[in-house]
């Protein structure tokens, strides 16, 4: 054990065996931070028998590291009777995991209403939107970006420009494009839309390179769409289909896996089944109903 660690050791056991718990819940702290979880719950389950019932939190956040989401959650509740109100969220969390959604909404609810978290009514706002409650869901989100919450403000862009195509989201579009890179796909979809192709491609090669991974499907369905308009009687422009191709293989490596599909209908327009094949198989596995039915149609014949 290097000194650092024989340090944090020695704390641990003055830590333990004192009632300090300013000094249990530190040291518990560090331990978590290096992964040591059983010996940080030893650290919280004595703060709280020393009295300080909020640090129920601390040990909500460890047993759901250790894999333990029953007794997480139990150790949230516990936290939240005792007025920690920042447990709500992480309650929520664990409960969306167990599956029970009803009370996962409540959390949520509570975390944003009573915990002053937005990321509360955000993440409320998801499992209603979910469940077809479209209206609900962004009504919820906007009491997220009221609170001036970055994310909720690009994500309730994104939702409104999805249901009206309304031009005059523009502005709401490029505030959010800075945090989000569906809002900036959004927000070249608005300019393509109104006539400015060039500007939406601006936006989207701006967003890949900040590296957000939502911008190079739309970068290559721009760049497709354009070599084929140019291409002139003798077909597609190569360079512009060279480039579409390289902006879906680019977003497969940024790890959006929807691109699979739209490679796959490029390849397989070239002539390159065996290719198309590969990304359409690879689509289709990772979920991509896309893929999935371009899979079934290309094997249709077959059956």
């Amino acid at each position: 054990m290097d000194e650092p660690g024989r340090e944090l050791q020695e704390r641990l056991r003055a830590a333990l065996a004192g009632d300090d718990t300013d000094e249990l819940v530190e040291v518990g702290c560090d331990l978590a931070d290096l992964g040591r979880q059983r010996e940080a719950l030893l650290c919280f389950r004595r703060a709280v028998v020393l009295g300080q019932e909020w640090v129920w939190f601390n040990v909500g956040n460890t047993l759901r590291e250790l894999d333990r989401p029953v007794e997480a959650i139990e150790a949230y509740q516990r936290a939240v009777a005792a007025g920690e109100s920042d447990a709500w969220l992480n309650l929520g969390h664990t409960l969306e995991l167990q599956g029970d959604l009803v009370e996962a909404m409540r959390a949520y609810r509570a975390a944003g209403e009573v915990g002053d978290q937005p990321e509360g009514f955000v993440d409320l706002a998801l499992l209603l939107r979910e469940q077809g409650l479209r209206e609900e869901a962004e009504a919820t989100l906007a009491r997220a970006a009221e609170r001036g919450h970055p994310p909720a403000a690009a994500l309730l862009a994104s939702w409104r420009w999805e249901r009206t195509r309304d031009p005059a989201l523009e502005e709401q579009l490029r505030a959010a494009a800075a945090v989000s890179g569906d809002a900036r796909a959004d927000l070249a979809d608005l300019l393509a839309d109104t006539g400015r192709r060039q500007q939406a491609r601006a936006q989207l090669e701006l967003g890949a390179k900040l590296g957000q991974r939502e911008c190079w499907l739309p970068l290559g369905n721009l760049l497709l769409d354009d070599a084929r308009a140019g291409g002139g009687t003798g077909g597609a422009d190569p360079a512009g289909e060279a480039a579409a191709e390289d902006a879906y293989r680019a977003g497969l490596a940024a790890g959006d896996l929807h691109c699979h599909h739209n490679l796959a209908m490029l390849l397989l327009q070239r002539g390159d089944v065996r290719g198309a094949e590969e990304h359409l198989l690879a689509g289709a596995t990772a979920g991509d109903e896309l893929a999935q039915r371009a899979w079934q149609d290309l094997h249709a014949d077959e059956e």
